[in-house]
């Protein structure tokens, strides 16, 4: 992965920043100040990135570049994209505090290469630390948060718990029971067609195309992923802050109270009268995340200092 990147043009390149951030308690102190300062001063870059996952398939991502040392990863939801409403307004929200940030598309989606399918959380989980190890290991950079909205919310905890190398996740309306999922996307009628025949194709309505397949090995997928044991498995040094909307008619808001139940290292916000989307809420939602994401910072440049 290496030698095929160094080759890249500076503009699809995650450039490293220049040396000296967060070297000491003092200059961490002063980190916000300065981000804020340089938000203003100029314009951050967005550089188009291309990563493979570890089976070969492109992933396309975009880098709100701002010079800043740590990259936070925002991902997507099922049928999402990096385009979507959420993810673009957390990046810009990040972008203007002088945070870098990156978002991409799942294998998959949007301008990933790559199948859609119904599922594959595990799947999603290894397309992160493809993104992760570049970079980290490629770019020389740190990845110091990790958020996720709806089925990425999902995707991040799952992270959490397999790999120990981000201690600080984003949950926006992740989805505690995987299965009650699957009953809202295809109905108890899908379910058992699936089990009679092994897969079932979920058509556009207007076009009568295609959209994804769901097999029996996506549904065995969800029934074998317990969010509890994941939320539990989560290590006490991770700081796991869930944001749900108490009006989420997709993701009912009591999947939130769960995690809080699990998570050993867990702040819960409900943001009143929101839904799935947070249409109406995105100024309250990118300001309880970037609060979350510069404490927590600061909190890990206190501790290595």
């Amino acid at each position: 992965m290496s030698s095929e990147f160094k080759s890249q043009t500076p503009s699809s390149a995650i450039i490293p920043p220049q040396p000296g951030e967060c070297e000491n308690s003092s200059k961490a102190m002063r980190k916000k100040a300065d981000q804020k300062e340089a938000s203003t001063a100029h314009k951050a870059k967005q550089q188009k990135v291309i990563i493979p996952n570890k089976d070969g398939e492109n992933l396309v991502g975009l880098l709100h570049e701002t010079g800043s040392k740590e990259i936070v990863i925002l991902c997507h939801g099922f049928l999402c994209t990096k385009e979507n409403n959420t993810i673009k307004k957390l990046a810009l929200a990040l972008e203007n505090d002088g945070i870098s940030a990156f978002r991409f598309d799942f294998a998959g989606n949007g301008k990933s290469q790559g199948s859609l399918r119904y599922g594959r959380y595990w799947g999603e989980v290894e397309d992160l630390r493809a993104v992760i190890e570049y970079i980290g290991g490629v770019a020389n950079r740190a990845v110091n948060a990790i958020i996720g909205h709806s089925k990425g919310g999902d995707v991040v905890l799952l992270y959490a718990s397999k790999y120990h190398d981000v201690h600080t996740v984003v949950n926006i309306s992740g989805r505690f029971e995987l299965m009650r999922g699957v009953e809202f996307h295809l109905g108890k009628d899908c379910m058992e067609m699936i089990k009679k025949e092994g897969f079932v194709d979920v058509k556009n309505n207007k076009t009568g195309s295609v959209v994804y397949r769901v097999t029996r090995e996506s549904l065995v997928e969800c029934q074998g992923t317990n969010m509890g044991e994941v939320g539990s498995g989560i290590e006490k040094e991770c700081k796991v802050l869930t944001v749900h909307g108490s009006a989420d008619k997709i993701v009912p808001v009591e999947d939130a109270l769960e995690f809080a139940k699990v998570i050993a290292n867990h702040k819960l916000h409900i943001i009143e009268g929101a839904e799935h989307g947070y249409t109406a809420q995105q100024t309250e939602l990118a300001t309880v995340v970037l609060d979350f994401v510069r404490r927590a910072t600061q909190q890990d440049c206190d501790t290595n200092s």
